[in-house]
């Protein structure tokens, strides 16, 4: 596993993230507790250290679960998680949004499920329609005062406020905005318009969710396979339904066939190879083991142009 530096921070992050939103199984659709350790030992073992989870994955069973994997190697791992949605399925509305209430109530909460004394990297989730980024920059400097979090990043922020809140965080010696999330792969590449380039310009780590595309990018849903299609209600999916996305899932198995390796890997390694960390979301211990594969994975230039190629806007 390859590291790098995590923005203008001093950590030194794996190049893949392991996402838990599969951990549980509160939705109706994810992994047992045992199936969970398997894929959380096996990136432990690839030598994965950024686990990525959030209050609302599986409804809390998500940090619950990750809480009890991290005992006796908490210190092995950055342990990031977000909130804005709560952890039941109707939440009190003072507990959910971008408020400083539901921020201080969410890091108490999810302090308690994951066991720990403090949160390293703190999400807000994505933005509500009310609270300012004023708000927001002054809520994530208090917690890191008090030391319930570390570092403090935002989740599914368009770029004009990712830039807004980085610039007021900056201004009043707040706690940076160290780390920008959002989708992107081959099917979902409008973040290269502008969350890259801000993210570039305001020295922001960039990590990035769904790398494919809930699935599609590795051909199985042709196959008739359902997985994030039809879990978790279809949310977080993009489907094969244009021209375009049809001739990128092409690509990306042409690639796959040439390299000798598997479609997930090569969607991976494109999208590592745009500087982001993904955010890998194994249900199983061979979905795992496979994405983890990408790491290994160093695309040509002529392939990276037919995937940008194949895939353009």
């Amino acid at each position: 596993m390859q590291y790098t530096t995590f923005g203008r921070t001093g950590l030194q992050l794996s190049r893949l993230a392991l996402g838990t939103g599969n951990f549980g199984t509160g939705w109706g659709y994810g992994a047992e507790t045992d199936a969970a350790r398997t894929i959380f030992d096996a990136y432990a073992e690839a030598g994965g250290n950024f686990i990525d989870t959030a209050d609302v994955y599986q409804f809390g069973q998500s940090e619950e679960i990750v809480g009890d994997l991290l005992q006796g190697r908490r210190e092995d791992f950055v342990l990031a998680t977000k909130f804005a949605n709560g952890a039941v399925p109707a939440p009190n509305r003072l507990v959910t949004g971008n408020s400083r209430k539901a921020m201080v109530a969410s890091v108490e909460a999810s302090l308690k499920r994951l066991k720990t004394d403090r949160i390293d990297l703190f999400w807000v989730h994505h933005p509500d329609t009310a609270t300012p980024s004023e708000e927001i920059v002054r809520g994530l400097d208090d917690l890191a005062r008090t030391g319930k979090i570390l570092y403090a990043g935002l989740s599914n922020f368009p770029a004009w406020r990712l830039a807004h809140a980085a610039t007021l965080a900056e201004l009043t010696r707040a706690v940076p905005i160290a780390g920008a999330q959002f989708e992107h792969s081959l099917v979902h590449r409008q973040p290269e318009a502008d969350l890259f380039p801000a993210c570039r310009a305001l020295g922001i780590a960039p990590v990035t969710w769904s790398p494919l595309g809930g699935g599609v990018l590795t051909g199985k849903y042709r196959k008739g396979e359902t997985g994030r299609k039809e879990g978790f209600g279809g949310r977080v999916f993009q489907a094969e339904n244009s021209a375009v996305r049809s001739a990128t899932v092409d690509a990306v198995l042409e690639v796959a066939q040439e390299m000798g390796a598997s479609p997930d890997q090569v969607a991976i390694a494109w999208a590592m190879g745009h500087g982001a960390t993904p955010i890998i979301g194994p249900r199983t211990l061979e979905q795992a083991l496979s994405n983890l594969g990408a790491a290994d994975i160093v695309l040509s230039a002529e392939q990276f142009a037919r995937l940008d190629a194949a895939s353009a806007i």
